[in-house]
């Protein structure tokens, strides 16, 4: 067997790693934006906190060693601009072990990142990085050969990413087996993009079609990853389409683009060369001796780890986005296994009145991504990455959700606190502070093409109730029951 590839797959190591650069200059650049207001010093959900009370051991970062805002911002800054160094070559301009040592220090900065992150950083793309981070450490650079045994660990946790979503899905939601989800997904998903409005609207027959080729996608063209080429190629190729669709119809992070850069990984380059004009692939040089010994014990790594997640593939009880080990390495993926038919809208309101009646003026929090002005057309927002407006999302289906962190932003909003007010659009109150806030809960829906034509509206809402009553200054989590919750 040839562990190293003379120039077949030359082309697909060079788009992952460059796109995987990008990938990391996204996340890191997302925490350096949102990290004060999330697990800062006085963030809501506080980093000293979390690891005075999680030992090393089950969550290892370099934060356990020190923790200020200070040193936090320097790590995501050294993250922005070392992966922006790698996305511009500078890891194909130094030797292996530097190459090595460039793509590790990026693992290294991230996994501490995510290991403090808490909620904010429970996202599936989030232990997806971590680990194709930690893959592309052994995928050498444009000196040496593709290791064949790194792109096939590449393409395993590929498979895993589809297949473990295709499973859940056909385990899970009847609607994914009767092809009806998405009449309804569209409409209720996480974080709709400016294009959702007019997919939801596609007719009925074509959702039913999108939802047999994601069983093709997610069920189908994983196993042919590992045929001969060109079958490989093939089935690499259907899997981009479908997650180039995705990323048209909705705002998913960076989940779908690393599907896409792991999937370019199995197509071969000398089959694209015949195809399409590409430069010819240069002339490897043996890989040395201690390279093959790291690259055979990585792939040796990989195969132990494996057995949780093949296993829980296999298991009737399926859980999904689960990391077995605190390093995020050898995960089980999965999404949507259940799908919302109606979606629910938390709205922030806030008065400066000093007493409430029935006349008193509210003044509604606009979100950066989430659904709220319902004349605002959804933003695109991926691959950046919103985490409070993914949570709130969550929020809006329980309660129980918000309960560790919606208190304590009230507070600060309240309080007009210029840190957390970054994670909203903008501030009603600019000059003073909100006598009183109140969280309400509605439902959402897309108009149809008349209302939209008529009301300039790309929502209708409708008042469900209350999800916390209005509270002042006093800590909200003395008034807040946790609300009705959407049904």
């Amino acid at each position: 067997m040839e562990w190293f590839s003379d120039g077949d797959y030359w082309l697909g190591r060079m788009v992952f790693q460059r796109g995987l650069a990008l990938v990391y200059f996204v996340a890191f650049l997302s925490s350096v934006n949102q990290f004060r207001a999330l697990i800062g010093e006085h963030g809501l959900l506080p980093v000293p906190r979390f690891v005075a009370a999680v030992p090393f051991r089950r969550s290892p970062s370099i934060f356990h060693l020190h923790y200020s805002d200070r040193f936090f911002a320097s790590v995501a800054w050294t993250g922005v601009a070392l992966s922006a160094t790698v996305a511009a070559g500078a890891a194909d301009s130094v030797p292996l072990w530097a190459s090595m040592l460039m793509w590790a220090v990026l693992w290294v900065l991230y996994l501490s990142i995510v290991n403090v992150g808490q909620t904010w950083y429970g996202f599936m793309w989030e232990s997806l990085l971590v680990e194709a981070g930690f893959l592309a450490i052994f995928l050498g650079n444009e000196d040496t050969a593709p290791p064949v045994l790194v792109l096939f660990l590449l393409s395993w946790l590929l498979f895993r990413l589809e297949f473990g979503a295709g499973l859940i899905k056909v385990r899970g939601d009847p609607c994914w087996r009767d092809l009806t989800c998405l009449y309804y997904h569209h409409e209720t998903q996480p974080m709709p993009g400016p294009f959702t409005w007019f997919f939801h609207h596609l007719p009925k027959p074509l959702h039913r079609v999108e939802v047999a080729a994601n069983h093709v996608a997610q069920l189908g063209a994983p196993v042919l990853l590992f045929a001969p080429q060109p079958v490989a190629s093939v089935a690499a190729g259907f899997i981009i389409v479908t997650q180039l669709w995705l990323i048209a119809s909705g705002n998913f992070a960076w989940l779908n683009w690393l599907a896409v850069l792991l999937a370019v990984t199995a197509i071969d380059g000398a089959r694209a060369a015949a195809v399409l004009p590409l430069p010819e692939p240069r002339a490897f040089a043996a890989p040395p001796a201690w390279y093959q010994g790291v690259v055979i014990s990585v792939t040796v790594l990989v195969a132990v780890l494996s057995y949780w997640p093949v296993r829980n593939l296999l298991s009737r009880h399926q859980v999904m986005n689960y990391s077995f080990n605190p390093l995020h390495l050898v995960n089980t993926y999965g999404a949507f296994g259940s799908i919302e038919r109606v979606r629910h809208e938390i709205v922030i309101e806030g008065t400066d009145e000093p007493e409430i009646s029935d006349d008193t003026v509210w003044k509604e929090y606009e979100f950066r991504g989430k659904p709220g002005d319902v004349r605002r057309l959804p933003p695109q927002v991926a691959p950046y990455h919103l985490r409070f407006d993914w949570m709130m999302w969550f929020a809006a289906i329980s309660p129980a959700y918000a309960v560790p962190w919606f208190a304590a932003f009230l507070v600060k909003l309240l309080d007009n606190d210029p840190v957390a007010l970054k994670l909203v659009r903008g501030n009603p109150f600019p000059t003073a502070p909100p006598t009183f806030l109140r969280a309400r809960l509605y439902r959402y829906r897309f108009t149809d093409r008349h209302e939209l034509r008529r009301s300039r509206a790309w929502w209708q809402r409708t008042l469900v109730g209350e999800y916390v009553p209005a509270v002042m200054k006093a800590p909200p989590a003395q008034n807040w029951s946790g609300g009705e919750g959407p049904g």
